[in-house]
């Protein structure tokens, strides 16, 4: 193991951005400015605040972005809450990349459907911010993602401004309730993905509460799709990143150094332990 992924090393917080009211993205560079490693869509960073505790996160940027990397969290506990009340050049530890990457190379000249509910754009999001920097590799792109109110849906304002401008892509927004000032689709992710009906002449990524992906993958598999064409990540189950405090153990695997992206047919071979 390079001992890099073991030194923590220092990170100036450039940027915060509130994406909902429990979810803010952290913008993140080295202390001598870029960024503080090198890393490829789906992968997770350690961060740590001395004295306050430590957690690995996914990395919700693109390594095309050479300046900075991103991390959009919910504040869940003693150290996300804490780092929501930190401030623009504060100072905080940083250290990965840790687990695999999903296969972007293998993706190339695929058409790709994005599924994801609440939090879970977040890891999916380096991987959209990835394709659409390299737009001419890829084919088609469809993004359905729900949360439970308007108010949850993460990266609303990009998805907007920016998402629904890229060439060849499309939207699905959901959410889980009939809300004040939604015009868009009502209803669960699963059922509005049967709704769409997708062909399954494409590669699909999905990422969420396990509950959505235990159900978005069986309606995946009604409208034709095979398992080995479905990615998912289970960063969540991740600890240490390195393999050594067991925590992430599923049967013969190590989320940490196995994962955390998996193709689906891969967790058949698992317990039902994620």
């Amino acid at each position: 193991m390079h001992t890099d992924l073991l030194i923590p090393k220092i990170g100036i917080i450039t940027d915060i951005r509130t994406e909902t009211h429990d979810i803010k993205t952290f913008v993140i560079a080295g202390i001598n400015g870029g960024k503080a490693f090198e890393h490829m869509p789906g992968q997770c960073g350690m961060l740590s605040v001395p004295g306050i505790g430590e957690a690995i996160f996914s990395i919700s940027s693109s390594p095309t972005d050479t300046e900075n990397m991103e991390f959009s969290i919910k504040a869940v506990g003693q150290l996300t809450n804490y780092m929501h009340k930190m401030q623009p050049q504060n100072q905080i530890t940083i250290r990965g990349a840790y687990g695999n990457a999903f296969p972007v190379e293998e993706f190339k000249g695929r058409d790709l459907l994005f599924i994801a509910g609440g939090i879970g754009l977040a890891p999916l999001r380096s991987v959209i911010k990835y394709v659409f920097d390299n737009r001419g590799d890829y084919g088609g792109i469809d993004i359905l993602y729900g949360a439970r109110s308007a108010d949850d849906l993460v990266f609303r304002n990009e998805i907007e401004t920016d998402w629904k401008e890229q060439s060849n892509t499309n939207i699905y927004l959901t959410t889980d309730r009939p809300q004040e000032n939604w015009n868009g689709n009502v209803g669960f992710v699963p059922a509005y993905l049967e709704q769409i009906g997708f062909d399954n002449n494409r590669t699909a990524l999905i990422c969420g509460p396990p509950i959505m992906i235990k159900f978005a993958l069986e309606s995946l598999q009604k409208m034709g799709f095979d398992k080995k064409q479905v990615y998912t990540t289970l960063e969540l189950k991740m600890k240490c990143g390195i393999g050594k405090c067991g925590r992430c153990n599923i049967g013969s695997k190590y989320v940490c150094m196995d994962g955390p992206v998996f193709r689906c047919d891969e967790l058949d071979f698992l317990p039902n332990e994620y």
